[in-house]
């Protein structure tokens, strides 16, 4: 029962499943939002451009259609008039063309934004493995293409339909006009048309578009299994991280014990614990714990320290104190600066003495550490 919970996926992707997803292209789309918008700039284009095409469209018609006897003689010369007038009627549908063009990239757009990936161009078995195709045609997916089907065609028959019967009058009353006034009515009920049908499918496409996102989110869901998968292959293998985790432990005790003949004084439990503090008297800051540690680690700043010639002071509660709540480069707590520069004061006169040649002062002695620090 566990390891079918582990494969099942419930859940969310990892930033790395969701990068490499990108990466492929495997992003949501929806071809239904796709098609509406394309049909419904098309058609918004032919209303706000028609009028201004057909009169040169026409024209461009009515000079192709006049061959002179001259030129009709002349294959080079036809073929330039062909490629002339060809080229002036894609000038004039190029803006049309354009607002197509903004139309097809609008839709990937505004889902999962314009990816280019070589990976999803690849030729992969399983798109035309027949047992899969089969699989994709009764699956969720299937199903809901088919009911889209069905909508699209129940929707478009339907308002075709109801948009005939309105127009019936119109449509038989366009053989009693003139052909000119005729041709110019009839193309503004092919448009009408075109557009109040486009518009129809945005229906289809707000029905479409949660769906294809909820079925992009469904397939980038991971099992557990993956997630520790992936996890291990990200930060490496448990016994790989941690000799990583002990080299850079020795890395930075390295570097702590570089610091410790810096410091003024090595205060400790005697044995357990040792901290090594520096105090710079030029300076407004409080003293900074250069090194610190126990047991072993204790032992090697007690003999560093000793090669250096730096005063080692015991002060059980005090050592610990500082251990505890401090950290490497820190400076110590507030609570424990009278403590301090009672070890300090000591230290100063003592390395006096020591160079002097006079008596040793007595080390202090029931220094003032607060109780919640001993």
């Amino acid at each position: 029962m566990a390891a079918d919970n582990a494969e099942e996926r419930t859940e969310k992707p990892t930033p790395k499943r969701l990068r490499e997803a990108w990466e492929k292209g495997q992003v949501a789309r929806s071809r239904e939002l796709n098609s509406t918008l394309v049909l419904m700039i098309s058609a918004l284009g032919l209303w706000g451009l028609g009028y201004l095409l057909v009169g040169d469209l026409a024209a461009i018609m009515r000079e192709g259609l006049v061959i002179e006897r001259a030129m009709s003689m002349d294959p080079a010369a036809l073929v330039q008039q062909f490629s002339s007038l060809a080229g002036r009627a894609l000038w004039l549908l190029s803006p049309l063309f354009v607002l197509l063009l903004l139309g097809a990239l609008a839709g990937p757009a505004s889902m999962g934004g314009m990816v280019f990936s070589s990976k999803a161009i690849r030729f992969k078995f399983e798109k035309i493995n027949p047992i899969k195709g089969l699989a994709r045609i009764f699956s969720a997916k299937g199903l809901m293409e088919l009911v889209k089907t069905l909508a699209k065609f129940l929707l478009v028959a339907v308002t075709a339909v109801i948009l005939l019967w309105s127009l019936k009058s119109e449509l038989l009353f366009l053989g009693q006009e003139p052909l000119t006034v005729a041709l110019a009515h009839a193309g503004s009920l092919f448009v009408r048309a075109f557009l109040l049908l486009s518009s129809v499918l945005i229906l289809v496409a707000l029905m479409d578009v949660p769906f294809q996102i909820y079925q992009h989110k469904k397939q980038l869901k991971m099992s557990l299994k993956e997630i520790k998968d992936e996890n291990k292959e990200t930060e490496g293998r448990p016994e790989v991280k941690g000799k990583i985790r002990a080299l850079q432990r020795e890395m930075s005790q390295r570097r702590m014990m570089e610091r410790v003949p810096e410091a003024d004084v090595v205060i400790t439990n005697p044995t357990h614990y040792a901290v090594a503090l520096a105090y710079d008297r030029e300076s407004s800051g409080a003293p900074r714990v250069l090194a610190k540690g126990a047991d072993l680690v204790a032992l090697r700043i007690r003999e560093i320290a000793a090669e250096h010639g730096i005063a080692v002071v015991s002060a059980p509660p005090l050592a610990r104190a500082l251990y505890a709540t401090t950290e490497i480069e820190q400076e110590i707590p507030a609570e424990l600066y009278v403590a301090v520069a009672h070890i300090l004061a000591y230290v100063y006169q003592l390395n006096a003495a020591r160079a002097q040649g006079g008596q040793e002062p007595d080390p202090p002695a029931d220094l003032p550490v607060p109780e919640e620090y001993r």
